[in-house]
């Protein structure tokens, strides 16, 4: 009886104790922003160390800064806002993970015009991406083997 009470108990305390990676690591830290041409696409890659929990993404025709509310000027005629939940661009001490502008043109892509951030606040990113093409599809999504948020804006 003994036995089977000690196994339950490590079960139970096993079951209670087990940490998801994605959560033992906290909050994603974005520690660069770089950008690319291909050959009908232009990308925005986010370096992070560990992913957002999740994140929405929609077009918009302005963005302002999540804290006071000011307008934030982002080139080009359309806007993609995404913000990513559980993710920062500091670290627990606050201490600036990124280091970059916080707001820049891409004079090396011809459809997208500008990123910046728009929020690093509370365990939210915000990120908005300026394009020049109505028509231009985008995709949102994550890779491991560096952890990385990707945008891809497709030429339309």
């Amino acid at each position: 009886m003994k036995k089977r009470l000690a196994a339950v108990l490590f079960a139970a305390l096993a079951v209670f104790t087990y940490v998801p990676a994605a959560s033992a690591q906290g909050t994603a830290e974005l520690n660069d922003i770089r950008t690319g041409k291909h050959d009908r696409f232009e990308r925005i890659v986010l370096d992070m160390t560990g992913l957002p929990r999740d994140f929405q993404s929609r077009e918009v025709t302005g963005v302002t800064d999540c804290g006071p509310g000011n307008p934030i000027n982002v080139p080009g005629n359309e806007i993609l806002e995404s913000v990513f939940h559980g993710a920062a661009a500091h670290d627990e001490n606050y201490q600036p993970t990124y280091k970059g502008p916080r707001n820049f043109t891409t004079p090396n892509l011809s459809n997208v015009k500008g990123v910046a951030l728009t929020c690093d606040f509370e365990a939210t990113l915000g990120i908005a991406v300026g394009y020049t093409n109505p028509n231009s599809w985008h995709r949102v999504y994550t890779l491991t083997n560096p952890d990385r948020v990707v945008i891809d804006v497709w030429q339309g």
